[in-house]
C-alpha cells in the first residue's frame, strides 16, 4: 500500500490537525461564551455554533484515530466511515437549522454554506471507505475534508465573533 493508505506516513499532518482543530474549537467556545445572550436568542446561531463545533470534532477525532500506532487499515477505515457518517448527519442537520427561516442569510449564502458543509463532511466517509477498499485515494480524502472543515468552522467563527455584533 502506498502513502495514501499508510497513516504513519501522515503523522505530521494529523498531529498538526489535532492541534489546529482543538485550538479552533476553543475559539468557538470563547465566541459562544462572549456572545451567549445574543446567540441563544436566535435558533439559527445556536445551530451554527453546533455545526462549527461538530465540524472541528470531525477533524479532531479522525486525526486522533489516524495517530493510533499500528491500527489495522480496515479497522481505521471502518472507524472513519462511521465517524464520517455521524459528522455528516450532524453537520447537515445543524446547517439546515442555521439556514432555515434565517432572515440574515441570502439564498446564495445558504447554498454556499450547504455546499461547504457537505464538502467538509463527506470526504471523511469516502476516505474511510477508500481505506477499507484499498483504492480510491485513501487518506487524501481526509486531507480534503480537513481543509473544508476548517474553512467551514472559520466562517462560522467569524459570524459568532464579529458579524453578530452588527
Amino acid at each position: 500500500m502506498g502513502t495514501a493508505y499508510n497513516p504513519a506516513a501522515w503523522s505530521g499532518f494529523f498531529t498538526a490537525e489535532v492541534g489546529a482543530s482543538a485550538g479552533l474549537a476553543g475559539l468557538i467556545f470563547v465566541a459562544v461564551s462572549i456572545n451567549l445572550a445574543q446567540i441563544v436568542k436566535l435558533k439559527q446561531l445556536v445551530s451554527r455554533s453546533a455545526k462549527a463545533l461538530l465540524s472541528l470534532m470531525g477533524v479532531l477525532f479522525s486525526s486522533s484515530l489516524c495517530l493510533i500506532p499500528d491500527l489495522n487499515r480496515l479497522v481505521l477505515g471502518y472507524e472513519l466511515t462511521a465517524l464520517g457518517a455521524v459528522i455528516w448527519a450532524g453537520t447537515t442537520f445543524w446547517q439546515y437549522g442555521a439556514a432555515r427561516k434565517n432572515p440574515y442569510v441570502g439564498a446564495k449564502e445558504k447554498v454556499f454554506h450547504f455546499v461547504l458543509t457537505e464538502l467538509a463532511s463527506l470526504p471523511f466517509i469516502v476516505g474511510g471507505l477508500s481505506l477499507v477498499w484499498g483504492w480510491g485515494g485513501g487518506l487524501y480524502w481526509l486531507a480534503a475534508g480537513t481543509v473544508f472543515s476548517l474553512a467551514n468552522a472559520l466562517f462560522d467563527a467569524w459570524v459568532l465573533l464579529i458579524e453578530i455584533q452588527r
